[in-house]
């Protein structure tokens, strides 16, 4: 075995391919080792039938840094939602929207069944406090629980189970809102700074086009490693690669089995897609269960943002349900919708059932991000469990990682 990369990265998810390049503009060369069949990790998306499936209810919020530090957001060819949420309740949408950006939803938010008017005056602060302070500022803010902070921010329990219990406890997929407050903060943020969009082509081609930014050789994908020996990584295929750095930018329990760092415990989400020939709305927007009682928090019908997701004259129904993996599924979702749509739900195909078991890692309080990802001895981790549980925290760990490992390089050059 010879030493002929300076780095092996164990995983082509965001984190591993921005690690790559970060490296790779830095004139170190790297080897991306890979399980699947292609990369991106957990950003994926499934054809069948002409339908675009996301592995899992999955957007890009344009306003992530990490994003336009690598990409040009034209080469994703985005399709946006339009801004603010349907929050469906008594048999109807009620569009609750951001006057500030759309000054047209503003009687329609105003007359919203959701909460009191002091509520949506409330929301209307939180944006206000969110834009006084930089990003990383409010990711040391006092830390407590999501459901706790929306309280002592005097939200009613009306305004937190109809509408922010939905759409947060959809985007952090945690229903019981025990995530920390900051995580809710800079969340909050971006969703008022940019668009929630996906690409015409489905969510992996932004791990496409971040790939396609790399050297030829530098992937090797159906390559699962087995175990890591110091520096040297052991693939189930009995190869062994040496290196003088090793990256293991997995999953968090992915990379808690390889490295023996502490367990990361995993957020679950249940994710139904479905056809139809006629969509239940127009709206582009997420749809939120304003009821309550779930186990689907928010739908889009993803061929309203973009029509290349379905084959024309169909549509593409999605419904998330976050904390839910075991079960019919499918029957649960459709139970459910039925009360929101009536009899057409029963005449939707059936797409897809994903269960996926971990969808992010758990960031509940105390809740520490720029976590140490440097493990000594030429070992290095990176992912969103090391910053935040999102595709900005993805990127930004391997960024991050890819700066460690070239201090490293450099302390070692003769």
């Amino acid at each position: 075995m010879t030493i002929d990369r300076d780095v092996v990265i164990v995983g082509a998810g965001l984190a591993g391919l921005s690690c790559a390049l970060e490296l790779q503009r830095h004139g170190v060369s790297s080897l991306i080792v890979e399980a699947g069949n292609q990369v991106g990790g957990r950003v994926r998306t499934d054809q069948r039938d002409g339908f675009l499936l996301d592995r899992g209810f999955q957007v890009i919020l344009t306003a992530y840094p990490e994003l336009s530090r690598y990409l040009d957001l034209a080469e994703l060819d985005l399709r946006r939602f339009d801004n603010g949420a349907l929050v469906w309740l008594n048999g109807k949408g009620h569009v609750v929207g951001d006057p500030f950006r759309a000054p047209t939803t503003l009687p329609a938010t105003v007359l919203a069944p959701i909460g009191s008017p002091m509520d949506k005056w409330r929301i209307a602060w939180l944006r206000h406090r969110a834009h006084r302070v930089e990003p990383n500022r409010l990711l040391r803010g006092q830390d407590i629980s999501t459901a706790t902070a929306l309280r002592a921010f005097g939200f009613s329990n009306t305004m937190i189970d109809r509408f922010l219990r939905p759409l947060f406890g959809g985007i952090q997929l945690d229903p019981a809102l025990a995530t920390s407050r900051r995580m809710f903060d800079i969340i909050f943020r971006m969703l008022s700074d940019g668009h929630s969009a996906v690409p015409r082509t489905g969510m992996q081609a932004l791990p496409h086009a971040l790939a396609a930014k790399l050297n030829n050789d530098c992937i090797r994908l159906h390559s699962p490693v087995e175990r890591l020996d110091g520096t040297t990584v052991r693939l189930a295929s009995g190869e062994s690669l040496r290196a003088r750095n090793v990256v293991v930018a997995t999953d968090g329990p992915t990379a808690s089995r390889l490295l023996g760092i502490p367990e990361v415990h995993s957020r679950q989400v249940g994710c139904v897609y479905f056809s139809a020939p006629e969509a239940p709305t127009k709206k582009k927007m997420v749809i939120l269960d304003g009821t309550g009682k779930g186990p689907v928090l928010n739908v889009a019908v993803m061929s309203n943002i973009a029509p290349t997701y379905a084959p024309r004259d169909q549509h593409l129904i999605v419904a998330a349900l976050p904390g839910v993996v075991d079960g019919d599924l499918e029957a649960m979702a459709r139970q459910q919708l039925r009360t929101w749509w009536g009899n057409q739900v029963d005449a939707w195909q059936h797409l897809e059932t994903y269960r996926i078991h971990h969808g992010g890692p758990v960031q509940a309080p105390p809740f520490s991000p720029k976590q140490s990802v440097a493990l000594g001895d030429g070992r290095f981790v990176c992912g969103d469990h090391r910053d935040t549980g999102s595709i900005q925290g993805a990127m930004y760990s391997g960024r991050r990682t890819a700066e460690e490992v070239r201090a490293s390089l450099a302390s070692h050059t003769p």
